[in-house]
């Protein structure tokens, strides 16, 4: 049995040879991550599934450039934080410039626990308004190791940054959250 990077590998081969039903598999494979990183990223599910649907649409115009020097996962990684990171910068730019904003994007999904619906939105809600609160480089190493559960490697593979640089990231970014957290 081959490795994962073996398998995208191979699906991006069949993808290139003219295969859509390869691309399917991909994302599949990758489209949950890579909205539950963008909505880390920005807070906002509308948001983080515009994104989502921007990297689909990337990787499937841009993955016949794609040089297998990397994993396909790092790769698109790669792409999601960096349509997040945008985002972020524009939506600044709107608030800079707009008069109001409404911030009614959270939505309760429907279930039969209603008391739990709410409990784990209210928690939700609170991570992601603390996550937003630290600066975006910082949010994107820490979603990175706490989230996605990569190493330090791994991110640095993502963001061409140093593992040291990443570490010190990485520390305060998780010394302000846990500031922001013991708030009331």
């Amino acid at each position: 049995m081959g490795t994962v990077q073996d398998n995208d590998f191979e699906l991006i081969k069949r993808f290139l040879d003219g295969e859509e039903v390869a691309f399917n598999l991909i994302v599949k494979k990758y489209q949950k991550k890579i909205y539950w990183h963008a909505r880390q990223m920005l807070g906002n599910h509308l948001e983080a599934d515009e994104v989502t649907q921007e990297v689909l649409i990337v990787l499937f115009n841009k993955l016949k450039s794609f040089n297998f020097n990397s994993s396909l996962y790092t790769w698109i990684y790669k792409i999601v934080s960096t349509r997040s990171l945008n985002q972020i910068r524009k939506r600044q730019i709107q608030k800079f410039f707009s008069i109001d904003s409404a911030d009614n994007d959270y939505e309760l999904k429907e279930s039969h626990d209603i008391v739990e619906d709410y409990s784990n939105k209210e928690k939700l809600e609170r991570v992601e308004k603390i996550l937003q609160k630290i600066p975006p480089k910082q949010r994107e190493i820490f979603i990175m190791r706490n989230y996605d559960q990569l190493s330090y490697e791994e991110i640095a593979k993502i963001t061409g940054k140093s593992v040291g640089g990443l570490k010190a990231n990485y520390f305060h970014a998780l010394k302000k959250v846990l500031e922001l957290s013991n708030e009331k």
